[in-house]
């Protein structure tokens, strides 16, 4: 079991895109995946690579308008992410509904989200991280790492195994899938990047279609701007580059 485990987790270089055919995220909330990937999946969906969303809760605890009902966040939101995606080539998305603050890596979410796998048929999977990053706290939403650590769970044991779930195969036909990849965006231990200089406008425009979360914050662009950069410099690329981080793990 222990070598089993060290290759699974040993750094790799991934998958070639040329033979991904589908790409599956699973976040906590509408916009975490434009923040984390935003300029990655516009040069997937240009290659022809099928992605699809699965966006964990509703949304409701954000915005900062107070005059805004907090019932009518969530049609709010699932519209800005819609609109998101149409900026990066995205349409299937999906919503799971779990409030927002409140996601916990339970049984319940591991057997959406193997649904969800088993429905999609992902060769790759690209979730948040999972681990607490005690250098930039505010990235550590205890949602993200949730929805992080159920679809870790959900890739492997669950996802592959006929015998998880099973009235997902018997009551919905889902037979079961194994995941070859997941890449977990911003990881605490980096082992790829894509270079997203010729899609940083890109990204800029998906994470501006999130009007309730952005409009308050002239400075984001900068702001986005500065990661994409020391992304970059972080990894060699040459000055003026932008770029995102991953860590890739073999799952299969």
């Amino acid at each position: 079991m222990k070598a089993r485990v060290e290759c699974n987790l040993r750094s790799m270089p991934p998958i070639d895109d040329s033979e991904i055919e589908r790409i599956l995220f699973v976040t906590a909330h509408p916009d975490d995946l434009d923040f984390g990937a935003g300029g990655t999946i516009p040069q997937w969906t240009k290659k022809g690579i099928e992605v699809s969303y699965y966006v964990c809760t509703n949304g409701d605890q954000g915005g900062v308008d107070p005059s805004v009902p907090r019932t009518e966040m969530p049609k709010i939101r699932q519209k800005e992410q819609r609109d998101a995606g149409k900026v990066l080539g995205v349409t299937d998305i999906n919503f799971l509904n779990y409030v927002d603050g409140h996601l916990v890596a339970t049984i319940e979410l591991r057997k959406e989200i193997v649904r969800a796998i088993r429905k999609v048929r992902p060769q790759r999977m690209v979730i948040q991280n999972p681990e607490r990053n005690w250098e930039r706290i505010f990235s550590s939403h205890p949602d993200h790492m949730a929805a992080a650590e159920a679809a870790m769970q959900a890739v492997y044991p669950d996802a592959g195994n006929p015998f998880a779930f099973e009235d997902l195969l018997k009551n919905e036909g889902l037979e079961p899938w194994t995941v070859n990849e997941v890449w977990v965006m911003s990881p605490n231990v980096v082992n790829h990047h894509v270079d997203i200089s010729s899609t940083i406008d890109l990204k800029l425009q998906a994470i501006r279609a999130h009007v309730s979360q952005t409009e308050h914050s002239p400075e984001l662009d900068d702001r986005v701007r500065e990661w994409g950069l020391r992304n970059a410099e972080s990894q060699g690329l040459p000055e003026g580059s932008y770029a995102e981080t991953f860590r890739v793990v073999a799952t299969a």
